[in-house]
């Protein structure tokens, strides 16, 4: 929603926007390009009538704001749909699609395509490094974060149907966002929906490590389709050159394209990157170029983000709310620490996640770590001890951010690495713990 809200302004009209919090970067990013922002949802902020709301889907009926726009007949739309017919529609555009690495694959995508001088367009449910902003107009091609999750309280359909991709990157597809699917089943249906958008001279560019896509696209298939994996011999090949992922080498069709040296780490980046080239080569970007462009990408903010380091302590902010994704960054993090420490504080924050449906994957995930806080609260229904003795971790529960702050400034040392893990603000913890670290004379 703020990335619309940055398109919209570019386009000329001037864009007000109400959340229940709004913290950086995106607040910031969007107070940066002139847009009031509203803390909660208030008839008054809809006062005089806009000429166009657009509603996210995290709102519903009985929510002021949407009941006043109701009864005051204000015209009103979602937010893909405005998307997909006022930006989409005469350009180019590549769709990145997963339950895991949307945003940094597209962050990938964009910067290819940027750095082979191709201006793309994008809108991005993060900031990547290498522009600063989540969303911009383009010219030709536009890239577009995929998102599975419905599209509002008036269409229950998945936000990706409305985007109609020329090339459309599936990197993985599991069981998430169990307050709008019932099940598995539920979201292949809806990733069929898009594999049936795209046109018979487009292109996907699917994982072929993941058994769930391949259940999808074995339902039909209409498009030219590029598979990418670590093996089995797919289209698109990376081989890990080190144990953290960060030298890479790349095979197109059983050639050797070049090898990739960049900051980035971990297997699901390696596979992240893998299909970011080959998305941009089916729009005529050749590999070669585009694993130039790897070695100068930045990251994305809130992705593996580091927050600083003082006393040999580095501090990363991480988006991640998933097991897998939890398990494959920390996995990544400890081939880069070698026998380093690592501390780990998550909030489980998601509505996922709050169920209790990924409770028992949840620990396993955290094998990787040393130590494991949960920050919870009396909205958790499953136990979180048990999280964290399935981790084989020290740590603990706590129930606020400065119980945990103080928790792991006590157990920190030289050496350690520390990561904080939520989708959303985590009360700030990231940088709350580096300016107190920064403030202490040692360890």
């Amino acid at each position: 929603m703020g990335g619309l809200a940055v398109l919209a302004t570019k386009a000329g009209h001037s864009v007000s926007g109400s959340d229940e919090h709004t913290y950086p970067p995106m607040s910031t990013q969007l107070e940066a390009h002139g847009i009031k922002l509203y803390e909660g949802y208030h008839a008054v902020d809809l006062q005089p009538h806009p000429d166009l709301v657009i509603i996210g889907n995290a709102l519903s009926r009985g929510n002021e704001a949407v009941e006043y726009v109701l009864n005051e007949g204000i015209p009103y739309v979602s937010g893909p749909r405005w998307l997909g017919e006022n930006y989409l529609a005469g350009k180019t555009v590549l769709a990145v699609a997963g339950t895991h690495g949307k945003t940094t694959t597209s962050s990938l995508l964009a910067w290819i395509l940027e750095f082979a001088g191709m201006q793309p367009g994008f809108l991005i449910g993060g900031v990547p490094g290498n522009f600063g902003i989540s969303a911009r107009d383009g010219d030709k091609y536009f890239v577009v974060e995929a998102d599975e999750y419905d599209t509002s309280f008036f269409d229950k359909r998945s936000k990706f149907v409305h985007y109609r991709p020329q090339v459309a990157i599936l990197n993985n597809l599991e069981f998430d966002h169990v307050d709008i699917f019932p099940d598995l089943e539920a979201i292949k249906i809806q990733f069929h929906h898009l594999v049936r958008t795209i046109p018979g001279k487009g292109t996907i560019i699917s994982n072929a490590e993941d058994e769930n896509l391949e259940d999808v696209l074995e339902r039909g298939n209409w498009s030219q389709l590029q598979r990418f994996g670590l093996g089995n011999n797919p289209d698109w090949f990376v081989e890990l050159l080190s144990p953290g992922g960060r030298h890479l080498r790349f095979t197109h069709l059983g050639r050797e394209l070049a090898e990739l040296r960049w900051e980035m780490n971990g297997r699901h980046n390696a596979m992240n990157a893998c299909a970011a080239i080959a998305a941009a080569y089916a729009v005529g970007v050749q590999p070669q170029e585009a694993i130039a462009a790897l070695a100068e990408f930045k990251g994305v903010a809130r992705r593996m983000e580091l927050k600083g380091e003082y006393h040999g302590v580095k501090v990363y902010d991480d988006f991640a709310h998933h097991p897998t994704a939890i398990r494959l960054t920390l996995e990544g993090l400890r081939r880069q620490a070698g026998n380093n420490r690592i501390l780990v504080a998550m909030e489980p924050r998601s509505n996922t996640m709050r169920s209790g449906v990924h409770s028992s994957d949840l620990g396993p995930a955290f094998t990787s770590a040393d130590w494991v806080w949960l920050k919870t609260d009396s909205s958790i229904d499953w136990n979180p001890v048990s999280v964290i003795l399935k981790a084989g971790a020290e740590g603990g529960v706590v129930n606020s951010v400065d119980t945990l702050i103080n928790r792991m400034l006590d157990e920190v040392r030289s050496g350690d690495l520390v990561i904080f893990m939520s989708n959303g603000g985590f009360g700030a913890a990231p940088q709350r713990f580096v300016d107190a670290l920064s403030e202490r004379e040692s360890l």
